[in-house]
């Protein structure tokens, strides 16, 4: 394992352990009788961002790796179902670091941030789709920038120019950015409000008088590219070059962070795998940032 990512480790366990000890309520609820859990709440935070971070897709063969290459770092392991029910029930736990992390960041309070939505495949053949369990959530829809159907769902993600995430939703494939990326700021009245005069970039997706005027509302510009019939809008020659940013962004997720290979079956489980992929990405960005290192939406310097 790399000193890149043993330093990055080692400080994620230290952060997190530190949260829990000063406010343990955001960890799974456990009985006060009873055997104690041989892995921590901190230990299962690390060990779920390393098997992001490194790619992989398999619990089985994610701790068959960590039994061979990592007891250094985690004396106790657990068997796979037992790794498998703590990770789920560990989704808010997750959440909580992965925003930790983010608001201990200088580029956190950036002024600019980008929106955009990436499918999360969850089936391709018709007997996975009638049988899933994530049927009713997952649906039929349509990816423009590769020109296919998929069916599952999509990650909206709303994140600086660096790539740091602000907030993020999953949601049907055909749910409306619009009304999704509203109820998120709805959500979370705080991020606007603390930042007035926020610039937010979108793609064409992004449009209509009214969506415009409840952003307005709340202190955001958005800018986006104009729709056929519109004349220019403001800012228009900025939208090819972040174009780039949020494809590189959802490039980390897909390429390096194998959002589409999450292996979810459950709406806990999908959940669960995809919150690892979003601290994974968070806790570099962290670790570059505090370190004093370029922050960076690349994770190759983590690679094994």
């Amino acid at each position: 394992m790399k000193t890149e990512l043993e330093s990055l480790t080692t400080a994620l366990y230290v952060k997190t352990d530190d949260l829990l000890k000063a406010s343990p309520h955001p960890a799974p609820w456990r009985p006060m009788v009873g055997i104690a859990p041989q892995l921590t709440g901190a230990e299962l935070v690390t060990l779920a961002m390393m098997q992001a971070m490194l790619g992989f897709t398999s619990e089985a063969k994610w701790l068959r790796y960590a039994h061979c290459h990592l007891r250094h770092l985690f004396p106790y392991l657990p068997k796979q179902p037992g790794y498998n029910k703590r990770l789920r029930k560990a989704t808010e736990l997750l959440r909580r670091v992965t925003r930790l992390l983010a608001v201990d960041t200088s580029v956190w309070s950036d002024d600019v941030w980008i929106v955009d939505s990436t499918p999360v495949e969850c089936g391709r053949s018709r007997k996975t789709v009638k049988r899933s369990d994530l049927a009713g959530w997952a649906e039929y829809g349509y990816c423009a920038s590769h020109s296919r159907f998929f069916w599952g769902l999509r990650l909206h993600l709303v994140c600086t120019l660096q790539g740091l995430p602000i907030a993020f939703a999953l949601t049907g494939a055909k749910a409306n950015e619009r009304e999704t990326l509203l109820d998120l700021l709805a959500a979370e009245s705080g991020l606007a409000a603390a930042r007035p005069g926020q610039t937010l970039i979108g793609d064409k997706n992004y449009f209509g008088r009214g969506f415009e005027h409840e952003l307005a509302e709340q202190d955001i510009q958005l800018l986006r590219p104009a729709r056929k019939g519109e004349p220019e809008r403001p800012g228009a020659p900025l939208f090819k070059p972040l174009r780039q940013v949020i494809e590189s962004v959802n490039e980390t997720f897909k390429g390096q962070l194998n959002l589409e290979e999450h292996r979810g079956r459950t709406p806990r489980g999908v959940i669960a795998r995809v919150m690892q992929r979003i601290l994974a990405l968070t806790a570099a960005i962290w670790h570059n940032d505090r370190t004093g290192q370029p922050v960076s939406r690349s994770l190759t310097a983590y690679d094994h």
